[in-house]
């Protein structure tokens, strides 16, 4: 088990020894309610069942649809654990009561506060940064901010997804949080006067806009990107380098994270398997297989960063807590429908 800290062994050790006491008559398994789809998650599986011998029962489906399975499977579900991406997702995996709070010492000192639910009922295990693209060519001054985003100088320049999508919800989130209600309403009133075209498709889509020259600047995760950079993406990689990026706010508040998390579910069944799961998800090697397999970010400091996300460069990024970002979420969508924003 050398991918673990010393710190992470010796307590994963001793929560899979719990485990197996408090589980003696059942399998040593582990219920796994996924929304993430990357096929690079295998291996987190497969090293995680090698080092500890329990077996992952794997249901994956969409974040709301697990939800309100959930939830109405009630007491009677049989999920240990809750994995998903976003901060919405998991304020409203809280807020339904799907998810419990854990004491647990090994991720409060593996993962930082802010991407921590203040009540310990979910942690994030890896970011995106959320960033501004552009056209090389076509856009020799970009935004250098989110705010900027919404000057008149960049009409019908601009691509970006929809209301109804949670990076957009999430990202008006903490504009709300750093900026205030009024400054965000005025944000969002911009971009919807700015957009080169109806909001649509995911975050590649806005990425081949710039290609295309279908918008010359737009927002996407940094993940995408990286991607892009590190094996061939159809309509994108080989026309990548006409693409510039900017790392927003970087005087302000920094840029923008948004995350990809989970936490114990409230009726666990196994519940000492599902913290050495989320345990295991702390460790130093599944930190780097979130960077290295699906270009994410590391959520524990202390990670190096794979290749094609270390191209990136270095970047100060938001440090809001992201429960305060999330009580935000209604006020977002009530901007949204209150500009017009598809």
């Amino acid at each position: 088990m050398s991918f673990f800290t010393k710190s992470t062994t010796a307590v994963l050790a001793a929560s899979t020894l719990m485990a197996g006491n408090a589980f003696a008559d059942d399998a040593k398994e582990l219920n796994l309610y996924s929304s993430r789809h990357y096929d690079t998650d295998e291996r987190l599986y497969s090293d995680f069942t090698e080092a500890t011998g329990i077996t992952i029962n794997r249901i994956e489906g969409k974040a709301d649809e697990l939800l309100a399975r959930m939830q109405a499977e009630g007491a009677n579900s049989p999920a240990d654990v809750l994995l998903t991406v976003d901060t919405s997702r998991l304020a409203r995996a809280k807020d339904m009561g799907v998810l419990q709070s854990i004491d647990n010492a090994v991720l409060e000192d593996r993962i930082p506060g802010n991407l921590q639910d203040r009540d310990n009922q979910w942690f994030a295990f890896s970011q995106r940064a959320r960033i501004i693209f552009y056209d090389k060519d076509e856009v020799q001054n970009p935004p250098m901010d989110y705010v900027s985003l919404a000057d008149p100088a960049y009409k019908d320049m601009v691509c970006h997804r929809s209301s109804s999508n949670v990076y957009s919800q999430t990202l008006l989130a903490s504009i709300i949080e750093n900026h205030g209600v009024e400054a965000a309403t005025d944000w969002a009133a911009g971009m919807v006067a700015n957009f080169a075209r109806d909001p649509e498709g995911g975050d590649t889509d806005q990425l081949r806009g710039i290609v295309s020259g279908q918008c010359d600047i737009s927002v996407a995760n940094t993940y995408y990107f990286a991607r892009a950079l590190r094996t061939d993406v159809k309509g994108l990689s080989a026309d990548i380098d006409q693409i510039g990026w900017i790392f927003p706010a970087q005087d302000a508040e920094g840029a923008h994270m948004n995350l990809s998390g989970g936490g114990v579910a409230a009726h666990a069944p196994h519940k000492e398997n599902a913290i050495a799961f989320l345990e295991y998800l702390s460790s130093d090697q599944a930190q780097q297989y979130f960077s290295a397999g699906n270009d994410e970010f590391p959520a524990v400091p202390s990670v190096k960063r794979s290749e094609s996300v270390a191209k990136l460069g270095e970047f100060k990024a938001d440090d809001v807590n992201l429960s305060d970002v999330a009580k935000n979420l209604p006020e977002a969508q009530k901007i949204f429908n209150a500009v017009g924003w598809k």
